[in-house]
């Protein structure tokens, strides 16, 4: 590999050497390579480039190095994140019922229930974000507006990138892009907020998590709700509590399948028990299979992938 001459060189190399590591790794990457270039080269303004990556490339490391580095940090780190592995169960009971025992699945379960209030927030400020720069891209104070408004949308995707880490088990990134390129003016760093794909991406991310959101939600809870009610029918019914499942007639509490009255038994309750049981793992298992497709869709919409990205 050649010894890189400019700064961008020296990233375009970083990228190529972490070429099929994870988008979110090398963004990482990227970004503090090209910080502490940066810092070096503001440190020694009497060296020009060249000269500044020759010593950098002694000390910091060539791209290669760096890129292999990187990797070998992302397996530890990951390693020591990623929480104890359940147990392998090869019967279909074990496979059913041991989804109680991840830790992804509870992880997954919160976001859920989180969910519709993050969800509700990103849409609001988004719309009314896009409403307020429309307003004003009139006057004045439009541009310094919607700047400052994208601005925030960047900042809010890092944040949503570390909730969907810690909870759903998603590699996100930890460092945002590089906000400054060498050379640019002024309005060409504006101009490359809105020629950014991911800018919006994340736009269309947070107002996606409205009814995503809502979805979410609602199932989770509504699912869990009936599940453990099923779940303590037998306690109802040795309480005395069945008016849930019929009501009063002739002081008798009586449920009407629709062929007559019927009278619930503890049988009944049982019965109800049982199913709220496999509602409630069934539940479970959709509650984590959601964050694995919500992950995914996180990923893809606010991550650049590396081809966007070069």
């Amino acid at each position: 590999m050649n010894m890189p001459r400019t700064i961008a060189e020296y990233l375009e190399q970083l990228r190529a050497a972490l070429r099929g590591a994870d988008p979110a790794l090398i963004q990482d990457a990227l970004y503090d390579a090209e910080e502490h270039l940066r810092s070096e080269l503001a440190e020694n303004p009497q060296r020009s480039e060249a000269d500044m990556l020759a010593h950098v490339v002694g000390t910091y490391g060539a791209p290669d190095e760096v890129a292999d580095i990187y990797r070998d940090q992302e397996i530890k780190i990951q390693r020591a994140l990623r929480p104890p592995p359940a147990p392998k169960r090869r019967s279909i009971f074990g496979r059913f019922f041991g989804v109680a025992a991840d830790s992804r699945t509870w992880g997954a379960m919160f976001y859920m229930v989180l969910a519709l209030a993050t969800g509700i927030f990103y849409f609001v400020w988004a719309v009314t974000g896009v409403s307020l720069s429309m307003g004003l891209s009139v006057l004045i104070i439009g541009i310094p507006f919607i700047v400052l408004f994208l601005g925030t949308v960047r900042a809010l995707s890092l944040l949503e990138g570390r909730i969907v880490e810690t909870m759903l088990g998603v590699r996100m990134p930890r460092r945002p892009p590089y906000p400054v390129r060498h050379g640019q003016t002024l309005w060409q760093r504006i101009g490359a907020i809105f020629t950014d794909g991911r800018t919006w991406t994340t736009l269309f991310y947070m107002v996606l998590m409205l009814p995503l959101g809502i979805l979410y939600f609602t199932l989770t809870v509504t699912l869990m709700a009936v599940s453990l009610a099923f779940i303590a029918s037998p306690v109802a019914y040795l309480l005395g509590r069945y008016d849930a499942f019929g009501w009063f007639t002739n002081d008798q509490i009586t449920i009407n399948w629709g062929m007559g009255p019927h009278v619930p038994t503890l049988g009944d309750g049982i019965v109800l028990c049982v199913i709220g049981i496999i509602l409630l793992f069934a539940t479970l298992h959709l509650v984590r299979g959601l964050g694995k497709l919500h992950g995914h869709i996180a990923k893809g919409l606010l991550v650049p992938s590396v081809e966007r990205a070069a």
